[in-house]
């Protein structure tokens, strides 16, 4: 981490109903003291989408490069950054370990992108337990979620 550059912290959520089905992410990025809350839906998507698009609408937000330390759920994000095995899959042309390709390529382009730009360190946090923020999260991409299936 940079001691120069601005210190946010960022939690995301992702929520689908179906997988695919409706869908919505959400994010709440707090820097010195305040918070600003994002969110928005897909009609057709999956939990995944929804996962990698609240941390990638999240940093997008970001106005200039920053330390972020990225809050989540999703083991499938978390797991595949801080184990590099995105890298992996990037450096030999999406394919994964097991021979298959992988998926939401153009969502995992452009996460790598902005983790290059910001100096981001992802910590995995327990879904729906004592987590305020991440609870926030929940609710507030379950209500995106529901503002488009009404």
């Amino acid at each position: 981490m940079d001691k120069n550059l601005k210190k946010v912290t960022i939690y995301t959520d992702g929520a689908c109903s179906g997988n695919p089905g409706p869908g919505g992410y959400a994010a709440i990025l707090i820097y010195n003291g305040n918070e600003k809350e994002i969110s928005g839906a897909d009609k057709s998507t999956t939990n995944n989408k929804m996962e990698m698009l609240g941390i990638i609408k999240a940093l997008e937000t970001l106005k200039e490069k920053c330390d972020v330390e990225v809050y989540s759920d999703s083991a499938y994000v978390v797991n595949s950054i801080n184990n590099k095995w995105v890298y992996s899959w990037k450096k030999n042309n999406w394919i994964k370990s097991d021979k298959s390709k992988a998926k939401n390529i153009n969502l995992w382009e452009r996460l790598l992108e902005l983790i290059a730009f910001h100096n981001v360190k992802f910590i995995k946090v327990k879904g729906h337990s004592d987590n305020e923020y991440n609870n926030r999260c929940d609710k507030l991409a379950v209500m995106a979620r529901e503002s488009i299936i009404k």
